[in-house]
């Protein structure tokens, strides 16, 4: 979302830890020579996260492994494997690190989910029981609040602070259900940070701009919130909100949406277009310069007038077909893509139009709401240079009269 503050959407971002925490095994032995002394996880927040084990055995301990696995929506479970080097021993201690400097973060609230393999040189093996490990940024005193599926976390203001901020996420739920029939099917979890400086605390190589992120595999969002920029707040809030959403209703192994859905539905769930994205559609409307809805289906720009005028243009793409062919066709459109269709398949199969036709349905639109906009403006004038002229016209009547 372009505001005030920019809303960065990565996969894997921000490591958010609890304290060190160390768990001991439950296993399963091969034999009573080869056993596990002590295993544990050790985060150092917000870059790494240690795991390491002690084991015993009669011979010589050839072979560990660490096996762990992130709860995150997928299409098949990913379990990484992690060869581990040690000087091999009867007694021996292994460690690795899971450097998120090098791999990426994750986000507050994460569940890791952790074992090990250890096999010594007569052939047995032990594998411990699945451990799980829970992350959570401890610098602050988290307070909770639930609302159906939604979980808010905040450490600064009021409880009134935090429920005016999950009114609205209700608000922006129950507008989204009656706009486009999606809603949440799974929980959603809301960080809120007191101010940006303390959320990017909680990043790995953060930009300075950087006010919040959306993690939508896992269902998170990370932002940073201060009563003076609560108005803020609550628009990206709905932007990121909508992402979630949208992505859980449409996530399939096949294809992603076009961007300008994807971006159109959440600008669109932060109420009426905003006066900088407005200025850019115009603008672009007036001198023919709108940017062709294929290409809105890829990534944005990185140019700032670029992508702010491919925002507003997908807001007004998304209001077209709300407006001119309402929710369930919305909702129909979302079901199609979930099937893993493709861009101009699933036009074609709800609207008659391929992309294409779809941009030549939309700039006739915008053309049309251009000019009713330019008659409310014109007609006030109008109306008083009629009434001028009225006025002289009847003066003159008088002197004549006269």
């Amino acid at each position: 979302m372009l505001v005030k503050k920019m809303i960065k959407k990565v996969s894997l971002l921000v490591l958010v830890v609890c304290l060190p925490l160390i768990f001991g095994p439950g296993v399963t032995q091969a034999q009573d020579g080869l056993r596990i002394l002590n295993s544990w996880a050790e985060a150092e927040f917000p870059y790494k996260l240690n795991f390491s084990l002690s084991a015993e055995s009669d011979v010589n301990i050839t072979d560990i492994r660490l096996h762990y696995t992130v709860d995150r929506e997928s299409f098949a479970q990913v379990i990484s494997e992690v060869y581990v080097k040690f000087v091999p021993a009867p007694t021996v201690e292994a460690s690795w690190t899971w450097d998120m400097r090098r791999t990426g973060g994750l986000p507050p609230g994460s569940r890791v989910e952790h074992w090990w393999t250890v096999t010594d040189a007569s052939g047995d093996m032990v594998e411990t029981i699945p451990l799980q490990v829970q992350f959570g940024d401890e610098r602050y005193s988290w307070r909770n609040l639930t609302q159906g599926k939604v979980t808010l976390y905040w450490y600064e203001g009021e409880e009134s602070f935090a429920e005016e901020i999950m009114l609205s996420v209700e608000q922006v739920l129950v507008q989204l259900a009656e706009d486009t029939g999606a809603y949440l099917e799974r929980s959603v979890k809301i960080y809120i940070y007191g101010n940006s400086q303390d959320l990017r605390g909680a990043m790995i190589y953060p930009q300075e701009w950087t006010g919040g992120v959306a993690f939508t595999r896992h269902g998170t969002i990370a932002i940073g919130i201060t009563p003076l920029n609560l108005s803020w707040g609550l628009r990206a809030i709905a932007h990121e909100l909508t992402h979630l959403v949208i992505h859980q209703m449409t996530l399939n192994p096949y294809n992603d949406l076009p961007t300008w859905l994807d971006e159109g539905l959440a600008m669109y769930s932060e109420g009426e277009l905003g006066a900088t994205f407005r200025m850019y559609l115009d603008r672009a409307i007036a001198e023919d310069s709108l940017i062709s809805v294929r290409s809105l289906s890829s990534p944005f720009s990185a140019y700032a007038e670029q992508s702010y005028l491919s925002y507003a243009q997908s807001y007004s793409l998304v209001e077209f077909l709300i407006d001119n062919y309402g929710r369930e066709r919305m909702l129909e459109l979302l079901d199609t893509f979930r099937e893993g269709s493709s861009y101009d398949g699933a036009l074609k199969k709800v609207y008659g139009v391929d992309m294409d036709g779809l941009d030549t349905l939309w700039r006739d639109y915008v053309a049309r709401q251009s000019q009713k906009a330019e008659e409310k403006v014109m007609h006030p004038a109008l109306s008083r240079g009629l009434l001028s002229l009225s006025r002289l016209l009847s003066e003159s009547w008088v002197r004549g009269q006269s």
